[in-house]
């Protein structure tokens, strides 16, 4: 069970006590705090009865105790643990015995002060000796310090066997509070960049037939709050990190990929995160002038590990087009401006006379996804350009219109069941056949002015057999989209590229196949996430199995899933809102809806979103009929 409010974060089991096993523990900026909280009432260890998550930053804890004679088989003790991912922890004991009762109450405390890779590759060092310090417990070592105080003080505190205790007397229907709070020494309690005055996410609602969809919606924002982080040179900029607890630090491609889904909730988040990056763009004289830098992902079997760094670049300037149509103000797009030119200049030098945009570029293969990236980047690109009156808008339109008449031909493998789109293409024209979920970026070719989406990389008939595929049991697990379909040789459930079922792609295959008109498909997959989602308690994470849904059975988690995970919180948001299609174009006033005309989930109204940055609010009836119940003054439904 995962709480946070980045940079804190505490990672526990269901029974509540913390043993120093594993990942658990309070860790704050990567570096755990305190890996042991055990607490010990009259002697024993209280029963767990329940834990929940209360929030995305705080997990209720409930055990029982058995502390009167002849009190029968009823619990006459309850202990309640709040556990909030600022470092504090609430311990509240309850009596409902007939009688008074004194407890002697025990909390054994331990640290190893490791960082959390060193504990997620099982080289952490044992726990350090532990001293006393003011109302409880101190820890130190060359890497940091940390500390525990308590209130009420502890009547005895042993640093020898680092245990703070407390003689309690509780009268019938009586209660009593310990708060421990767990810091590196001499600071102060976590300051959640998501926990500021004014949030970048609007706090938009859900209702409707489905049980499911306020749970998820509430759930993704929650997470997606969570998970944010300061630019620390520039506080005002805010970003997501990718995910805990493996990934608490920003990842460009993923930040950029939340920021685009999250867009309905405002445009505030994309800012902070097309800042942040363009401060770390590659400057001239480099070869690689213009390129937000990123790591090297596994891209799965029979492919090279893929750019991360060439997703981002290419994503940057289709977020900041896009933030523009949802209502990002002219003067944000102006101060932005130059660092998308700076990525569409790359894109052009790097492609100079050939048509694909190789991945990675020394030596890699012409990715499918790739070029999608790619092309959505210059036709948006250029729409960007043109209405900022800046030049280079013609050159990007040319280059994308030869990238589609290309790509039709030379990605598509030719199949007795109707073909499919190559996963990739090698420099000498060999094609990799395999069919895996990056092909759904062919089915989100971006959102131009008015309601109009760009054109795709795939015609009418190609994109109908693509449709086909996914929305057939190789592809569709009944839980969501399989990364890589069954019928490869290299299909493994478990494979993070190799089968499993990633929430981002299966997110971009519903709004792609719901826009360009495959509901069905589009339904089969939306109902199955929604189902994983109930199943994970609306968190959902990262990827889970991409085994088969029968009856009785439910999603099977991956080992190595963020969970929360920005990518996956931010999919919440899109799935809903594909639900209404609306598309805004802000700069001229108005907002066209392309509901999903089956109405899959019955009934569904959000509230609350954010369009021209006011709240916007949309109901889908039952019949697929889409009503606007609240928007800017001005802002115009277009037909």
């Amino acid at each position: 069970m995962i709480c946070l409010a980045l940079p804190g974060l505490v990672i526990s089991t269901e029974q509540g006590q913390l043993t120093g096993r594993g990942l658990e523990g309070y860790y704050r900026a990567g570096r755990r705090l305190l890996s042991r909280c055990q607490v010990r009432v009259a002697g024993r260890e209280p029963l767990a009865v329940q834990a929940r998550m209360a929030a995305a930053d705080r997990v209720r804890f409930v055990g029982t105790l058995r502390v009167s004679p002849y009190a029968g088989p009823d619990p006459d003790v309850v202990v309640e643990r709040i556990r909030h991912a600022d470092g504090t922890e609430r311990i509240t004991l309850r009596s409902t015995a007939p009688r008074p009762v004194r407890l002697p109450v025990e909390v054994a405390l331990g640290t190893d002060l490791a960082d959390l890779g060193a504990i997620a590759s099982g080289t952490a060092g044992p726990e350090l000796p532990a001293s006393v310090h003011d109302s409880g417990l101190r820890w130190s070592c060359s890497a940091g310090t940390s500390s525990v105080t308590a209130a009420p003080p502890p009547a005895d505190a042993l640093a020898s066997a680092g245990l703070l205790r407390w003689d309690v007397e509780l009268p019938p229907g009586g209660s009593t509070t310990v708060e421990l709070r767990v810091r590196p020494d001499g600071a102060g309690p976590v300051r959640a960049a998501g926990r500021a005055t004014t949030s970048p996410l609007a706090a938009a609602r859900a209702t409707g037939d489905h049980p499911g969809a306020p749970a998820l919606l509430r759930t993704s924002i929650e997470d997606l709050q969570a998970l944010l982080l300061r630019d620390p040179a520039h506080p005002s900029d805010r970003y997501l990190a990718a995910g805990a607890p493996w990934r608490c630090g920003l990842a460009p491609a993923e930040a950029l990929a939340a920021a685009r889904m999250a867009l309905p909730l405002g445009t505030r988040l994309a800012t902070g995160t097309l800042r942040t990056l363009a401060r770390t763009q590659i400057p001239a004289p480099d070869a690689r002038s213009g390129m937000i830098p990123g790591p090297l992902r596994d891209a799965g079997p029979r492919l090279p590990p893929a750019c991360t760094a060439t997703e981002a670049t290419l994503l940057f300037p289709v977020l900041l087009a896009e933030a523009r149509r949802w209502g990002l103000p002219e003067h944000e797009t102006e101060e932005l401006l130059p660092a998308a030119e700076r990525c569409l200049t790359w894109l052009r030098a790097t492609v100079g006379d050939g048509t694909y945009l190789y991945d990675p570029q020394t030596e890699g293969p012409a990715r499918c996804e790739t070029q999608a990236h790619a092309h959505r980047a210059a036709v948006l690109g250029a729409d960007l350009l043109d209405a900022c009156g800046r030049p280079g808008g013609d050159g990007l339109r040319q280059w994308a219109k030869a990238l589609r008449n290309a790509f039709r031909e030379d990605f598509w493998v030719e199949h007795p069941g109707g073909g499919r789109p190559a996963a990739a293409r090698a420099p000498d024209g060999r094609l990799v056949a395999r069919l895996g979920a990056s092909v759904v970026h062919l089915l989100d070719p971006g959102l131009l002015g008015g309601g109009e989406l760009a054109p795709g990389l795939l015609d009418k008939v190609r994109t109908e057999q693509l449709a086909r595929l996914l929305g057939g049991p190789v592809m569709d697990s009944g839980w969501g989209l399989r990364g890589l379909g069954t019928k490869e040789a290299e299909y493994n459930p478990f494979g993070h590229r190799g089968g499993a079922v990633r929430v981002q792609e299966t997110a971009v295959a519903v709004a792609g196949l719901a826009a360009a008109g495959y509901e069905k498909e589009a339904t089969s997959l939306l109902r199955g996430v929604l189902a994983a989602a109930d199943a994970f308690g609306h968190r959902l994470p990262e990827m889970y199995a991409g085994e088969p849904r029968t009856d009785g059975n439910a999603p099977v988690p991956h080992p190595a899933a963020c969970r929360p995970a920005a990518t996956s919180a931010a999919a919440g948001v899109l799935l809903l809102t594909t639900l209404t299609g609306i598309r805004p174009d802000a700069p001229v006033g108005t907002v066209t809806l392309r509901p999903v005309r089956s109405a899959p989930l019955g009934e569904i109204g959000l509230t609350g979103l954010r369009v021209a940055g006011t709240p916007f609010s949309v109901r889908v009836s039952r019949l697929g009929v889409a009503m606007v119940e609240e928007a800017a003054a001005g802002l115009q439904l277009r037909a």
